[in-house]
């Protein structure tokens, strides 16, 4: 009971809403590139052909929901990526993705997301936006709990991955991560294949930040507040058994079916030796 007990207070679940950025996060890279202004209320990452920014969040998780809200890069943006992640670290880390490939003036955005478990991705959907991302800021969220990952849109899901460990599928559950974003130059491949090339006569480019918020389980120590991911920890914690409601299920159906342009689970040529065993047990 006691060392279970100490598990329990060595870290606790954390609510932050609208966070102050000086608090949460820091800025990791990009020589002054990366700036908090507005009492920590705002953030900006810019690119130019010297160099790209990022930061971290100061907190690693086990478990948790987080929101950001993003202004993308406007205008001509082919050639940028700019990425909102959860990673642990190591040569067999676990991911969770979400990528904006930027385009032409004009031309939407492509929201590029992934799944990595113990060093392997190969888990791709892509989507276009039903809105225009660079002309106001959007929530982007990750609910990772141990019973599925949902990335969602302005509060819509747009993918589900489930843990279908019994199966045999690895699911990530026992790496702590932190949030990762970055502002950075992919022209080899983000537009087009790489048939598109930064316009640097464009630069800098930048990405805007706000409302960082964080539901979450934080290590601490080597502990967390939901040891053995049973989600057991102070708080209420709903997100730790959240899942999709009839009415969510739909909306993500009506995403997919509109706005989906690429799907791995249905790309029969890239796997010849069969698709991915999670994409059969779906």
């Amino acid at each position: 009971m006691a060392t279970i007990l100490v598990s329990l207070l060595a870290a606790t679940m954390v609510y932050s809403v609208s966070a102050n950025f000086h608090q949460d996060v820091e800025i990791t890279w990009g020589d002054g590139r990366g700036q908090i202004t507005n009492n920590g209320d705002l953030l900006t990452l810019s690119l130019d052909k010297s160099s790209a920014s990022g930061f971290q969040s100061k907190n690693e998780y086990l478990f948790g929901k987080i929101d950001m809200q993003i202004k993308l890069v406007a205008g001509n943006s082919a050639g940028t990526v700019t990425a909102y992640y959860l990673k642990s670290p190591g040569s067999t880390w676990d991911e969770i993705d979400f990528e904006f490939l930027g385009n032409l003036s004009g031309d939407p955005y492509t929201l590029h997301t992934n799944v990595f478990t113990q060093g392997k991705g190969d888990r791709e959907q892509q989507f276009k936006l039903w809105f225009d991302p660079t002309s106001d800021f959007h929530t982007y969220s990750i609910l990772w709990n141990p019973q599925r990952i949902i990335f969602s849109v302005d509060g819509t899901p747009i993918r589900e991955f489930k843990n279908m460990e019994s199966q045999g599928i690895l699911f990530p559950k026992n790496q702590p991560m932190r949030m990762y974003s970055s502002l950075w130059n992919a022209e080899d491949w983000a537009t087009r294949g790489g048939l598109v090339k930064t316009d640097w006569s464009k630069a800098p480019f930048t990405a805007s930040y706000r409302g960082f918020s964080e539901e979450a389980c934080v290590v601490s120590n080597g502990k967390s507040s939901c040891p053995n991911g049973s989600g057991q920890g102070s708080g209420s914690g709903s997100w730790l058994s959240q899942e999709l409601d009839s009415t969510g299920q739909e909306r993500m159906r009506w995403v997919q079916s509109n706005y989906m342009i690429y799907n791995y689970c249905t790309d029969a040529k890239r796997f010849p030796q069969g698709l991915p065993r999670e994409c059969l047990a779906a």
